[in-house]
């Protein structure tokens, strides 16, 4: 089992792509939840959903979330009445939520309604929500304490970011699937997804247990860094790492991430930044980065599997030495 932690556009991309070169019994997909919020009276949880859309076939590439093909009905009449429009739902992605809200609703929980959902669209591979309790990202601004939706979405990033909080995350516990499987004795690797590191890596990190159960991990931990020549290719990482007084790069990331990982996965347009990576205790290890397509995305997820297998055989060949 190779467990996958993603949030976001970059997430689901190499979550697909991950998916296409290991069996269903062989990838789990934590998804981070901090995002999750209720509008419109619906519970919608925009990463889940992105990582769900994407491993069935179904999402708009183009937006790179929601459904493709997708009609506007509901939100064109939502409209003509008056009503938020901020945040925008398509007809066949409005159904996602409506049947969602509506299991939770009878009591059930977020993993088992995501199972579900899932498998109704033909998803065999195991995608788990970080937490069955609510946790929200909060965005610390110059305009303010925002919700993470107010910030993203209806005010399009820009306010200027001071910090972060994850609202409920020391009540929260993992889910349970996650907790299984990170301490699961087959557990072979543990992959960070090119995901944004404070938006959807850090609420993950932010439960109870689990950072400490990935830094403790006996197997290979590698991330991808979402950084690519000192540019985010999808999201605001590289202006919220420059609005925290940090800079936009991959060695940035890598302290981000010292003391949890193993080896930082970067592009070769930042091969150059090797030497300082090395630094912080990380490895690097450069191979291209950048996923257009679906070939690009199975290519970087065998890459990153070898580079998980590379890792674990020089852990046993120092054991044995």
């Amino acid at each position: 089992m190779i467990l996958a932690l993603a949030g976001g556009v970059g997430g689901a991309r190499l979550a697909h792509g991950l998916a296409q070169v290991l069996d269903p019994a062989e990838l789990m997909i934590a998804v981070n939840t901090g995002d999750d919020f209720v509008h419109l009276g619906l519970y919608v949880a925009p990463d889940i959903d992105t990582v769900m859309y994407t491993l069935a076939g179904i999402n708009d590439p183009q937006r790179g979330w929601g459904v493709a093909d997708e009609t506007w009905h509901f939100m064109e009449q939502l409209a003509k009445l008056g009503g938020e429009t901020w945040f925008q739902l398509g007809d066949r992605d409005l159904a996602t939520n409506v049947e969602r809200t509506r299991r939770l609703t009878q009591g059930q929980k977020l993993s088992e309604v995501t199972r579900q959902l899932c498998l109704s669209l033909g998803v065999k591979h195991s995608v788990v929500p970080m937490s069955d309790e609510r946790v929200r990202t909060r965005v610390d601004t110059d305009q303010g304490q925002l919700d993470f939706q107010d910030y993203f979405v209806r005010r399009r990033a820009e306010p200027k970011v001071r910090g972060f909080e994850y609202v409920g995350a020391n009540q929260a516990q993992m889910s349970a699937a996650l907790r299984d499987c990170l301490s699961d004795p087959a557990l072979r690797a543990v992959i960070i997804c090119p995901s944004n590191p404070y938006l959807s890596v850090a609420p993950i990190l932010s439960i109870p247990g689990v950072r400490n159960a990935i830094a403790n991990a006996a197997v290979p931990r590698l991330a991808i860094s979402p950084i690519v020549g000192g540019q985010a290719l999808k999201g605001p990482a590289a202006k919220i790492m420059r609005e925290l007084g940090r800079e936009s790069s991959v060695v940035e990331v890598a302290r981000f991430y010292r003391g949890l990982i193993d080896a930082l996965v970067i592009d070769g347009a930042d091969a150059s930044l090797s030497d300082e990576i090395a630094l912080t205790g990380i490895t690097p290890l450069v191979t291209s980065t950048v996923m257009r397509d679906a070939n690009d995305r199975r290519q970087l997820a065998e890459n990153v599997v070898g580079f998980c297998e590379q890792c674990r055989l020089q852990d046993v060949r120092s054991a044995e030495a």
